[in-house]
Protein backbone atom coordinates (compact mmCIF):
# COMPACT_ATOMS: atom_id res chain seq x y z
CA UNK A 1 0.00 0.00 0.00
CA UNK A 2 1.25 3.51 -0.76
CA UNK A 3 1.53 6.66 1.27
CA UNK A 4 -0.23 9.98 1.21
CA UNK A 5 2.24 12.86 1.13
CA UNK A 6 1.34 16.34 2.36
CA UNK A 7 3.23 19.47 1.36
CA UNK A 8 3.18 22.77 3.23
CA UNK A 9 4.57 24.86 0.37
CA UNK A 10 6.53 27.98 1.21
CA UNK A 11 8.77 30.54 -0.50
CA UNK A 12 11.98 29.24 1.07
CA UNK A 13 11.15 25.73 2.22
CA UNK A 14 8.41 23.12 2.18
CA UNK A 15 7.32 21.00 5.08
CA UNK A 16 6.63 17.37 4.20
CA UNK A 17 4.46 14.91 6.10
CA UNK A 18 3.50 11.34 5.22
CA UNK A 19 1.15 8.62 6.28
CA UNK A 20 2.31 5.18 7.30
CA UNK A 21 1.95 2.58 4.51
CA UNK A 22 -1.53 1.62 5.80
CA UNK A 23 -2.63 5.27 5.57
CA UNK A 24 -3.64 5.52 9.24
CA UNK A 25 -1.09 7.78 10.94
CA UNK A 26 0.17 11.18 9.75
CA UNK A 27 3.74 12.04 10.72
CA UNK A 28 6.09 14.93 9.95
CA UNK A 29 8.86 13.75 7.61
CA UNK A 30 11.24 16.56 6.75
CA UNK A 31 11.68 20.05 5.41
CA UNK A 32 13.04 20.62 1.91
CA UNK A 33 14.23 23.80 0.22
CA UNK A 34 11.49 24.92 -2.16
CA UNK A 35 13.64 24.73 -5.27
CA UNK A 36 14.41 21.06 -4.42
CA UNK A 37 10.83 19.93 -3.75
CA UNK A 38 10.10 18.24 -7.08
CA UNK A 39 13.33 16.24 -7.11
CA UNK A 40 12.77 15.25 -3.47
CA UNK A 41 9.27 13.96 -4.26
CA UNK A 42 10.50 12.04 -7.34
CA UNK A 43 13.21 10.37 -5.24
CA UNK A 44 10.81 9.68 -2.39
CA UNK A 45 8.32 8.05 -4.78
CA UNK A 46 11.08 5.69 -5.95
CA UNK A 47 11.72 4.56 -2.35
CA UNK A 48 8.16 4.67 -1.00
CA UNK A 49 5.14 4.46 -3.25
CA UNK A 50 3.07 7.64 -3.13
CA UNK A 51 -0.66 7.11 -3.70
CA UNK A 52 -1.69 10.76 -3.54
CA UNK A 53 -0.65 14.27 -2.60
CA UNK A 54 -2.25 16.78 -0.27
CA UNK A 55 -1.15 20.39 -0.66
CA UNK A 56 -1.83 23.12 1.85
CA UNK A 57 -3.73 25.85 0.00
CA UNK A 58 -4.34 29.13 1.84
CA UNK A 59 -7.79 30.62 1.61
CA UNK A 60 -9.32 33.86 2.81
CA UNK A 61 -12.23 34.09 5.22
CA UNK A 62 -14.62 34.20 2.22
CA UNK A 63 -13.09 30.87 1.08
CA UNK A 64 -11.44 32.36 -2.00
CA UNK A 65 -7.74 31.62 -2.58
CA UNK A 66 -5.43 34.04 -0.77
CA UNK A 67 -2.66 36.06 -2.43
CA UNK A 68 -0.16 33.39 -1.37
CA UNK A 69 -2.09 30.77 -3.34
CA UNK A 70 -0.78 32.33 -6.55
CA UNK A 71 2.69 31.13 -5.58
CA UNK A 72 1.41 27.61 -4.95
CA UNK A 73 -0.53 27.23 -8.22
CA UNK A 74 2.61 26.79 -10.39
CA UNK A 75 3.88 24.12 -7.97
CA UNK A 76 0.58 22.25 -8.24
CA UNK A 77 0.77 22.44 -12.05
CA UNK A 78 4.31 21.02 -12.00
CA UNK A 79 3.23 18.28 -9.58
CA UNK A 80 0.38 17.29 -11.94
CA UNK A 81 2.82 17.13 -14.83
CA UNK A 82 5.40 15.02 -12.94
CA UNK A 83 2.81 12.68 -11.36
CA UNK A 84 -0.14 12.69 -13.78
CA UNK A 85 -1.73 9.53 -12.35
CA UNK A 86 -1.63 10.61 -8.70
CA UNK A 87 -4.52 12.61 -7.25
CA UNK A 88 -3.78 15.98 -5.66
CA UNK A 89 -6.10 17.36 -2.99
CA UNK A 90 -6.01 20.92 -1.68
CA UNK A 91 -6.63 21.56 2.00
CA UNK A 92 -7.14 24.99 3.53
CA UNK A 93 -3.99 25.72 5.48
CA UNK A 94 -4.99 29.09 6.89
CA UNK A 95 -4.31 28.17 10.48
CA UNK A 96 -1.76 25.36 10.12
CA UNK A 97 1.26 27.38 11.31
CA UNK A 98 -0.62 28.66 14.36
CA UNK A 99 -1.83 25.13 15.09
CA UNK A 100 1.72 23.83 14.71
CA UNK A 101 2.99 26.39 17.21
CA UNK A 102 0.22 25.54 19.65
CA UNK A 103 0.97 21.82 19.25
CA UNK A 104 4.62 22.44 20.06
CA UNK A 105 3.74 24.50 23.13
CA UNK A 106 1.35 21.83 24.38
CA UNK A 107 3.98 19.17 23.64
CA UNK A 108 6.51 20.95 25.84
CA UNK A 109 8.86 22.03 23.05
CA UNK A 110 11.27 24.63 24.41
CA UNK A 111 10.95 28.22 23.17
CA UNK A 112 14.33 28.12 21.40
CA UNK A 113 13.34 24.99 19.44
CA UNK A 114 9.94 26.52 18.54
CA UNK A 115 11.81 29.27 16.66
CA UNK A 116 13.07 26.64 14.21
CA UNK A 117 11.00 27.48 11.10
CA UNK A 118 11.80 24.10 9.51
CA UNK A 119 10.25 22.32 12.49
CA UNK A 120 7.14 24.51 12.26
CA UNK A 121 6.85 23.76 8.51
CA UNK A 122 6.97 19.98 8.85
CA UNK A 123 4.54 20.00 11.78
CA UNK A 124 2.25 22.24 9.70
CA UNK A 125 2.42 19.67 6.89
CA UNK A 126 1.49 16.99 9.40
CA UNK A 127 -1.53 19.02 10.55
CA UNK A 128 -2.61 19.54 6.92
CA UNK A 129 -2.38 15.78 6.36
CA UNK A 130 -4.29 15.00 9.55
CA UNK A 131 -7.09 17.40 8.55
CA UNK A 132 -7.28 15.69 5.15
CA UNK A 133 -7.42 12.22 6.71
CA UNK A 134 -10.17 13.32 9.12
CA UNK A 135 -12.13 14.84 6.22
CA UNK A 136 -11.92 11.56 4.28
CA UNK A 137 -12.94 9.54 7.37
CA UNK A 138 -15.94 11.83 7.97
CA UNK A 139 -17.09 11.45 4.36
CA UNK A 140 -17.02 7.65 4.72
CA UNK A 141 -19.31 7.76 7.75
Amino acid sequence: MGRIVAVDYGRKRCGIAVTDPAGIIASPLTTVRTHDIESFLIDYDKKETINEFVVGYPRQINNKPSETAREIDPFIARLKKIFPAKPISLIDERFSSKSAMQTMIEGGVKKMKRQDKALVDKISASIILQVYMETIANKKQ
